[in-house]
């Protein structure tokens, strides 16, 4: 792998050029902003200075004013750029741009994919095409991450970064007098320094970010039944702003991490005796990211309450930094091994298969001193959560529903897990407070009353979907069909009654598939089943009146199963061939006739 073309072959042609890369990252579940961290380091060692941004907090009209980019971008469960991505892509599909943009620009991509998906990377793809499109140089090829690969990301990541370091000091050649920083332990990201106990405290970061408002608990309750195994939740919340949203808005949550959790972890860590010292955090390596809204002064009880993951499941990286804080020679033998190439298989089945927390390794690995200020090195940040909203505004006026699945599960070694934010949602209490954001989704509703909206949402992906059948019954258009899928009638069919009500005043069509009611031995019936039966109907509304389906839900099997029953029908009533039908299902996706909101 090398430069691509000649661009940049002329002698230093960049030797006077400023060593400073810019890297933006577009991530859905943190694994790209660590991506990102991790290149700027080893970015570090050719004596680039590299500034980390996320995409949607970077003003997409400078970027113009860039020489040298690197993006870092995720892929959704079916496809699309992350919704940090959305701001900066829209920007960049102008169609009055000149093909001659970026033609002062060097850039590269890496993706961060899962092959097990059919639109691998996709976003990665669409981004370094339409960089080339618009003028900028590509210097090396485009990076693919693939999380199914035997030593996940790092597969791809290891020998692109290598490409990419070697391609820099082609472009960049180093100044005779300075060499290669050699790999070894990097400084930490932060200084801290202690403070009195008498110190006061700064305003709370996330109290004065003005994209998130207060909200006041009015409604948490369970809607699945008592007996069932997953426990739904149904939350309502207000507002005293007067909040504005669309269907297939998103809610983000920053969570707290139980008392009782944090107490136990900072036990483990020896740290429970300066839980409570308060100290000030310096930025001092500004290649690397930091958490959301942190403050200037916390305490070790405050960082793993609220900005700090100790319940992750820690990556190949976190093993590369824990190997230099390890005292015991055994332990060092073992990340050694794990963080190896030979390795990788015995680090997966140790750390991935079995879900094993970074608290639990580091209970393992018990001669690991972690000093204070490499925590944020080690422990990636407490992500906020993004939930469907459940709800119109309209039908609700400074209000926000919400419609959660209590994430619990066993491990296979048995332990019982619980999420953080699902966990810190169950437990609110009528009238608690906390502070949630909006972020823009990507459900477009038609301007045309009379254009029909199918929407299937199985499971917690009827969350959207209520709010897109509301804000139609507000409307006043009715020509909106719902297919639901269940495993139980009477355990788990999320918000039954007022589908039937609404079928019942002819605002709705109600379809549900109850997959496991039927007698056993006979086949299971899903939603798309039901719109296979349902073929001439589909083809009425979405071929000939040219409407709307939103998908909506677990980016498993279902979506592709939903659009084979589409293309099914396409061919069977809209008189096309296969071919033509394929076409025409991947046509009503670019036209924004077909919406996924699905999640992994």
């Amino acid at each position: 792998m090398s430069t691509q073309g000649d661009h940049g072959t002329g002698e230093n042609q960049h030797s006077s050029a400023s060593r400073e890369l810019l890297i933006l990252y577009a991530t859905e579940t943190g694994t790209a902003q660590e991506t990102a961290d991790r290149i700027a380091r080893e970015c570090r060692r050719v004596h680039f200075h590299c500034r980390v941004q996320s995409m949607d907090a970077y003003p997409p009209e400078t970027l113009i004013s860039e020489h040298s980019v690197i993006f870092v971008v995720s892929t959704t469960g079916w496809g699309a750029e992350p919704r940090a991505m959305s701001s900066l892509w829209n920007m960049l599909l102008r169609s009055d741009l000149p093909n001659d943009l970026f033609e002062d620009m060097d850039f590269c991509v890496f993706g961060l994919g899962d092959t097990a998906y059919e639109k691998f990377c996709w976003p990665a793809k669409k981004l370094s095409r339409r960089m080339q499109s618009l003028g900028g140089y590509e210097i090396c090829l485009r990076g693919e991450g693939d999380e199914q690969h035997r030593m996940g990301v790092d597969g791809a990541l290891d020998p692109w970064i290598e490409c990419l370091l070697e391609v820099l000091t082609q472009l960049y050649p180093l100044p005779h007098e300075q060499d290669n920083i050699p790999a070894g332990r990097p400084p930490p990201r932060v200084s801290l320094s202690n403070v009195g106990s008498d110190t006061s405290l700064n305003p709370d970061p996330l109290d004065e970010d003005t994209k998130f408002y207060t909200a006041s608990v009015k409604c948490n309750r369970r809607i699945t039944a008592e007996n069932w195994f997953q426990d739904v939740r149904h939350f309502e919340f207000s507002f005293e702003d007067d909040i504005k949203y669309n269907p297939g808005d998103v809610a983000v949550i920053h969570p707290c991490a139980a008392a009782s959790e944090v107490d136990s972890f900072l036990v483990t860590m020896g740290w429970a005796n300066v839980a409570d010292n308060f100290f000030t955090v310096e930025h001092t390596m500004l290649d690397q990211t930091l958490p959301d809204h942190l403050p200037k002064i916390v305490s070790l009880r405050i960082l793993f309450t609220r900005y700090l993951d100790f319940n992750a499941v820690p990556r190949r990286s976190f093993f590369q930094l824990l190997r230099y804080f390890a005292t015991d020679e055994l332990e060092r033998e073992k990340l050694d091994e794990f963080v190896s190439i030979e390795g990788a298989d015995e680090m997966y089945d140790y750390c991935q298969r079995v879900r094993r927390t970074t608290w639990e390794v580091l209970s393992e690995f018990r001669s690991a001193r972690i000093p204070r200020e490499y925590v944020f090195d080690l422990f990636p940040p407490l992500r906020p959560r993004e939930f469907s909203i459940a709800s119109s505004i309209e039908f609700h006026p400074r209000e926000i529903h919400l419609c959660v699945a209590i994430v619990r599960y066993r491990t296979k070694l048995k332990i019982h897990r619980k999420g953080v934010c699902t966990s810190y949602l169950s437990g609110l209490k009528l009238g608690d407070t906390l502070r949630i954001g909006l972020r823009k989704g990507f459900i477009s509703l038609p301007m045309d009353p009379n254009t029909p909206v199918v929407c299937v949402g199985p499971g917690t992906g009827i969350a959207p979907m209520r709010a897109v059948i509301e804000q139609r019954i507000h409307k006043g258009h009715t020509d909106t069909t719902l297919y639901f899928g269940c495993r139980s009638a009477h355990k788990d069919q999320h918000y039954h009654t007022e589908w039937e009500s609404h079928a019942e005043e002819r605002k709705l069509r109600y379809r549900v598939a109850c997959s496991r009611d039927g007698p056993e031995g006979v086949q299971r019936t899903y939603v798309q089943d039901l719109m296979k039966e349902d073929a001439q109907y589909i083809w009425t509304i979405l071929g000939q009146q040219r409407g709307i389906l939103i998908i909506s839900g677990s980016s498993n099997k279902m979506p592709t199963a939903v659009r084979e029953a589409v293309r099914g029908a396409v061919e069977r009533f809209g008189g096309k061939s296969n071919a033509e039908a394929v076409e025409y299902v991947a046509a009503m996706e670019r036209e924004g006739r077909l919406i996924e909101e699905c999640w992994s």
